[in-house]
């Protein structure tokens, strides 16, 4: 229990305090997760801006059982982040400067001042058209940014990487991720050549990766509703929760939001995000799967990072950041 909340304690300074070190030849970027530093005088951040901004950066995370926004705005001026290098280091920049003799484009830099990092400078001439281009750009912000958080955790786990777990799922699978060694290789119910469950718990919260191998056999084990029915029967056979005879299961009564997106080493990948309760107890929390194919095609392999943070207690922490470091975790997935 104190090894968990040493790395614990360290994985929320590195998210909310920088820069940290980095073996890059950039200082490493600040901000916490999931944070974007909004560049943007006042008359510019204001009216219908404002709410359009708000509306595409702020807007209710998908899949979860409280609305969270997908990302914390922290509002600064202009002149303060081109004068100021500690502001010039956070992770996540989105930079609207509107001016007469700007050029009307979208400069996208990766790792300019720190690394890892992302920004979007849009140098525009007036608010119209900063709102068009906001509109435009909006889905390639939002993948970017998701990245360079996915970059972030793979740093963050692989400086206090779990090698025995990495070889572990390596000489099971044939494939590789990378977990913290705060985590452990769970007991299932029923231990299967395809199936492991890993998870750490700690005092607050608990949180885990399912994975599970299976044949590929053609595109309809992409359908939404085949990837649900494939979870609950994985989770029923699978995972017990705290009460005797108790299990995990995709809850129903919500919505779900599924997508395609890119994953390394996986000819197709499909993303489903929604929530999870137990069935003959009060368990519950948001859940993230991705559906993949291997690159030969012969395998589907389902990743599903949950969480369950029932009590909220530590003012640091959300719902929304405890999925992130297990999505993160499946984002280092690699034959």
């Amino acid at each position: 229990m104190k090894r968990i909340l040493v790395v614990f304690t360290c994985l929320l300074m590195l998210a909310a305090c920088g820069p940290q070190t980095t073996t890059s030849t950039k200082k490493g970027s600040s901000g916490k997760t999931l944070e974007v530093l909004l560049v943007a005088d006042k008359e510019t951040y204001s009216g219908e801006t404002k709410e359009l901004i708000d509306s595409l950066f702020q807007r209710p995370q998908d899949g979860m059982p409280q609305m969270e926004p997908i990302f914390d705005l922290v509002n600064i001026p202009v002149s303060s982040f081109r004068n100021t290098e500690m502001f010039q280091a956070h992770r996540n920049v989105i930079i609207c400067d509107i001016n007469p003799k700007n050029p009307n484009k979208v400069f996208f830099h990766t790792d300019q001042y720190a690394a890892p990092q992302v920004i979007f400078d849009f140098a525009v001439t007036d608010r119209a058209k900063l709102e068009e281009l906001l509109q435009k750009y909006e889905k390639r912000i939002l993948e970017d940014i998701y990245k360079t958080e996915h970059r972030r955790m793979y740093k963050v786990f692989k400086s206090i990487e779990d090698v025995e777990i990495r070889e572990t799922i390596k000489k099971q699978f044939g494939f590789s991720m990378i977990f913290s060694n705060e985590f452990e290789i769970a007991k299932p119910n029923n231990p299967s050549p395809d199936f492991m469950w890993i998870r750490k718990e700690a005092k607050d919260f608990g949180i885990g990766v399912l994975i599970q191998v299976s044949p590929y056999t053609d595109q309809k084990q992409f359908e939404e509703a085949v990837i649900l029915d494939n979870l609950d029967t994985m989770m029923r056979h699978h995972v017990p929760t705290s009460a005797p005879g108790s299990y995990m299961g995709t809850e129903r009564r919500l919505d779900f939001h599924s997508q395609p997106v890119t994953f390394e080493d996986a000819s197709y990948c499909l993303e489903t995000r929604g929530c999870w309760r137990s069935f003959g107890d009060f368990m519950g929390g948001p859940f993230v799967t991705y559906t993949l194919s291997s690159p030969d095609n012969t395998q589907l392999i389902t990743l599903t990072g949950y969480v369950y943070y029932p009590s909220g207690r530590l003012k640091n922490l959300s719902k929304r950041d405890l999925l992130m470091q297990v999505e993160g975790i499946c984002h280092t997935f690699k034959y």
